[in-house]
């Protein structure tokens, strides 16, 4: 069963976003970030989701986004599945903070619980298909509009949306053009998904593969 490692991140100031994360994330090693020049524009086709325990886990993490000069997309608030909201780095990355908890059970952290790399596809049925044909296994699947991944081994989640929904999640336009900005490390790689989404296989070294 395959596992995924780590997202890259591809950045233009590459300092200024190791500052930024290092702040949100702490020393994360799933998420990394390597400098990058490719045109993008828009929505760049993913977000990052970010699950915490409680309600005030989800304000701290979304304090600490602003502070490091995040901005907001959707204000934190609650809803029927729980409460959350929506930031995006200075770097472009979309980053959803949320919690299926109601009410704090104890002191605020900044503690992350599960990170989920989200992809917007053009067509999630066949998006689904061609993942569980390069070892992913599919624990959650609700028919065209949503699917998630998750090996037990695996460090990082992935889930699949319409491109269009996942954009209204974040609260942005879906419309984009160029480059992703992102490499997804794992050992179902190397290989471009039908979206343009590219994997590196994991190197055993623990480096970054260009």
């Amino acid at each position: 069963m395959a596992s995924i490692e780590f997202a890259v991140l591809g950045v233009a100031d590459l300092p200024a976003a190791t500052r930024f994360h290092a702040d949100v994330l702490g020393s994360d090693p799933r998420i990394r970030l390597q400098a990058a020049h490719e045109p993008t524009s828009g929505f760049r086709g993913f977000t990052l989701s970010l699950l915490a325990s409680q309600p005030a886990d989800v304000d701290a993490l979304v304090e600490a986004a602003l502070g490091a000069g995040a901005a907001t997309l959707k204000p934190v608030t609650k809803s029927l599945w729980g409460y959350g909201g929506v930031v995006q780095a200075p770097d472009g990355t979309i980053c959803t903070v949320a919690c299926s908890a109601k009410k704090n059970t104890g002191p605020a952290t900044t503690k992350i619980d599960d990170l989920v790399l989200q992809l917007g596809v053009a067509d999630v049925a066949a998006g689904k298909r061609f993942y569980t044909g390069r070892g992913l296994a599919a624990t959650k699947s609700y028919g065209r509009r949503y699917v998630e991944f998750a090996a037990p081994s695996s460090p990082l989640k992935l889930s699949l949306y319409k491109r269009r929904a996942l954009a209204k999640v974040a609260g942005v336009a879906p419309d984009g053009d160029g480059s992703h900005r992102l490499v997804i490390g794992s050992d179902a790689g190397p290989f471009t998904d039908p979206d343009g989404f590219v994997w590196e296989a994991t190197p055993s070294s623990g480096d970054v593969a260009g």
